[in-house]
């Protein structure tokens, strides 16, 4: 922006100002929907259909009421932790941070999988199996000490971890999770004592609190982008959100999922889900978005694209009243 260029933004934040209507809170709030607002004024190549949209909820809630889902249905996936103690803390915690990039290019008899308990798992649960399978191997994959302990926990180490049930592929990006794990361990060992419930203690019970903290002490949990000539990033902190969600989730709003405003959180800007939403006339792509989506190309992460289709995600909020 040039000298000469009108700041927007700053000048309806005086405007706000001097009519009197700018509100000052001390509740935590994320600033996502703020961020989805601002990109849905201003997209170009991605668009909302709203009676599509209004149709998809109606139909998205009628089956959960038909499946009476809750809160509850989250522990009953096998796979999900059944215990509500510290050591779930940990394994959600571990879960998320490391809940990316299952993508893949293979067939699906070749792509990373991993074998538990007599089935094979393929994406987000092939990361929750290997995590349950460690530790029933004796590999602490859920201690923050461990991931400190450069000796034990090693490339190496991830690798057998992670090891897949097909030889063609491996779990993506390995050494990322590996620096994930890395970086975490170091934060919480300067800042929480190593203790994942002092972290979640530390947000008074606020949902938007957590994530911020979150987000804020963890590089790995700071989802933002600049999008154009935004002064504040965009911010979609979707694994900070879903950690937060899947807490609330196992513990039914109790102990270390009771907050006071979990209505805060949002819809992820998980990559399945624009796929879902355009296919059923939801979200309308520019001619040359679709050319490239069809072709196969790469959007690389925080580009101008990918950030109209994940933010065009979370107009409403997803839980609360």
């Amino acid at each position: 922006m040039s000298d000469d260029e009108v700041d927007l933004e700053l000048l309806e934040l005086l405007r706000q100002h001097v009519q009197g209507k700018l509100k000052v809170s001390d509740e935590p709030e994320t600033e996502v929907l703020d961020g989805a607002e601002y990109i849905y004024d201003n997209s170009i190549d991605v668009a909302l259909d709203m009676r599509a949209c209004k149709q998809a909820a109606s139909s998205i809630h009628a089956l959960m009421q038909q499946k009476s889902y809750s809160t509850s249905t989250w522990s009953e996936h096998v796979l999900h932790p059944k215990e509500k103690d510290a050591s779930t803390l940990a394994f959600i915690f571990t879960m998320d941070l490391l809940n990316f990039s299952f993508w893949s290019e293979l067939p699906e008899e070749e792509r990373f999988a991993v074998e538990y308990q007599g089935q094979v798992w393929t994406g987000y649960w092939s990361l929750v199996a290997s995590l349950q399978r460690a530790l029933e191997e004796g590999i602490p994959i859920t201690s923050s000490d461990f991931w400190q302990n450069e000796d034990e926990c090693t490339l190496e180490v991830l690798k057998n971890v992670f090891r897949s049930t097909t030889t063609e592929e491996e779990i993506p990006m390995l050494e990322e999770r590996l620096a994930c794990l890395r970086e975490a361990g170091q934060v919480l060992y300067e800042k929480y004592g190593c203790s994942f419930e002092e972290l979640v203690w530390s947000a008074n019970g606020s949902a938007a609190g957590l994530v911020n903290i979150l987000a804020r002490d963890f590089p790995c949990f700071r989802d933002e982008f600049k999008f154009e000539s935004r002064r504040k990033p965009v911010r979609l902190l979707k694994r900070a959100q879903i950690l937060v969600a899947d807490l609330w989730a196992c513990f039914d709003g109790q102990d270390y999922g009771d907050f006071y405003d979990i209505g805060k959180i949002t819809m992820f800007a998980d990559y399945r889900v624009p796929q879902i939403l355009q296919s059923m006339g939801c979200l309308y792509y520019s001619p040359s978005l679709m050319s490239t989506i069809k072709h196969g190309k790469t959007i690389k992460s925080g580009s101008y694209w990918e950030l109209q289709i994940r933010d065009m995600l979370k107009p409403q909020k997803l839980y609360g009243p």
